[in-house]
């Protein structure tokens, strides 16, 4: 019995990893078609002034809880946008540190009585401030609800039709917010486009604009690199094209306001509110039968610090599991729908079966089977070719991200950087994968148990 166990195990393990990888295989099939086109078409796109007088107005909005040493940067940054009209929109989420003390000091804010529509419910509004140096920046003080309460109020408030969501502690390009905005306007059915976010670790910033692109000398935020880069170029760049993309970053996505406030705005009762967002925006469009579109573009880009430490990793890696189980199974109705789409039929059960489940099949996978070779029920072979099979398949898609960004964008152009993430697109399957799995084991083990919901500390430099 203990021997058919072992076997069966060893089998499952192998399917599963074979599945996974050619899904990954296949999608980066897709990314490599979808980014070649891309580049293709972009030169169109990069005619001076082709697309400024008809650019619609955008608010970007910007939640900030304790973000005291970041948040003059990344405002500076939105400051420095390349694009027609825009507005600021800070909302101050009941920090207990010197954010609104030094957004006052900073932008030189004064009291201001607006009135705004109340259309998405939220915690109290203490104040709303403008800026006497900027009049486009405005800053919302708030009593604390969580981020996504703090983005409903945001969107309260912002006046323009489209709102782009902005992380406090993120730094965008100065052309990025224009490319994002585009597929607006190339096809009318769009109601989010998302950009692409990069670690900023080891980078060069003055005055919220990065003068010079570097790696880190530590090795946890030089592995999330290589992680970025696989996620967006590969994992979102394959789905966008059949329209079925399930996430787009919170740290950088532009949204229809008044599909937003249709589907009824974030949850605040979710974790991870940027994916299940847009599940949300899937299920309640296809069951209206409407046609639209969400997008992903390769190029905007917003660059954000990754943690360097174990402890705010665990944190991060385990917040975005449990958020994963929220999104999937409070929109389960999406799963094998052939009215869904893609979305039902492919990336709902790819995120189901390999996100969500991956971790646990992982692990238990490598216990089983290390105690199988141990007992000597496992042949060594079989063993190695276990191993070899969830090592190269790992290493390989990691090297071909970096060869598609090399062949494409070329954000790291000094030798030595794109050695370093070449080491750590081999090193991370050593213990980094299985210590990430471990992370959101933990993650499912909270959603499961419905603990309490909490985002964790996160350490940031703020350099």
């Amino acid at each position: 019995m203990l021997v058919n166990l072992f076997e069966y195990t060893q089998w499952v393990f192998l399917l599963y990893f074979i599945g996974l990888n050619c899904s990954y295989m296949l999608l980066n099939v897709a990314a490599i078609y979808s980014v070649s086109k891309y580049m293709d078409d972009k030169t169109l796109t990069t005619i001076p002034g082709i697309d400024s007088d008809i650019m619609p107005p955008v608010s970007l909005i910007v939640p900030a809880y304790n973000e005291q040493n970041t948040i003059t940067q990344s405002i500076y940054a939105l400051l420095q946008l390349e694009y027609p009209e825009y507005e600021i929109v800070v909302i101050n989420d009941g920090s207990s540190d010197e954010t609104l003390a030094t957004l006052k000091k900073d932008f030189k804010l004064v009291a201001f009585p607006e009135a705004y529509r109340k259309r998405l419910d939220t915690q109290k509004i203490e104040r709303i401030y403008v800026s006497k140096n900027y009049p486009t920046i405005r800053v919302i003080d708030k009593h604390n609800g969580g981020k996504s309460d703090a983005l409903n109020a945001g969107i309260n408030i912002s006046r323009f039709p489209l709102v782009c969501i902005v992380d406090a502690d993120s730094i965008l390009q100065r052309e990025s917010l224009k490319r994002v905005v585009q597929p607006f306007l190339f096809d009318s059915r769009t109601v989010v486009s998302g950009g692409t976010v990069r670690i900023i670790n080891g980078s060069t910033v003055e005055r919220g604009h990065i003068v010079e692109v570097s790696t880190p000398n530590k090795i946890i935020p030089l592995i999330q690199i290589v992680e970025y880069l696989r996620a967006f170029l590969f994992g979102r760049l394959g789905w966008s094209p059949l329209n079925a993309l399930l996430i787009v970053s919170g740290a950088f996505g532009v949204f229809h306001k008044e599909t937003l406030i249709s589907v009824g705005g974030y949850k605040t009762n979710t974790i991870g509110e940027d994916m299940e967002l847009i599940v949300r925006i899937h299920r309640k469009l296809r069951k209206a039968k409407k046609d639209y579109r969400i997008t992903f573009v390769p190029d905007p880009v917003c660059w954000t610090e990754a943690p360097e430490d174990l402890s705010s990793l665990a944190n991060q890696r385990i917040r975005w599991q449990r958020g994963l189980c929220e999104s999937l199974f409070l929109n389960m109705s999406l799963f094998m729908n052939p009215r869904a789409g893609a979305v039902g039929m492919l990336a709902f059960p790819f995120m189901l079966f390999f996100e969500w489940a991956g971790p646990i099949i992982e692990i238990f996978g490598f216990i089983i089977i290390i105690i199988g070779y141990s007992m000597g029920m496992i042949d060594t072979n079989v063993f190695l070719l276990l191993l070899f099979v969830a090592t190269l398949f790992g290493m390989m898609l990691s090297i071909t991200a970096l060869l598609l960004e090399e062949m494409s964008f070329h954000m790291y152009q000094k030798p030595s950087d794109l050695l370093r993430l070449f080491i750590a697109a081999i090193i991370e399957n050593f213990g980094y994968r299985q210590l990430n799995s471990v992370f959101r084991i933990i993650g499912f083990y909270q959603w499961f148990f419905n603990t309490k919901r909490s985002w964790g500390a996160m350490k940031r430099k703020g350099a």
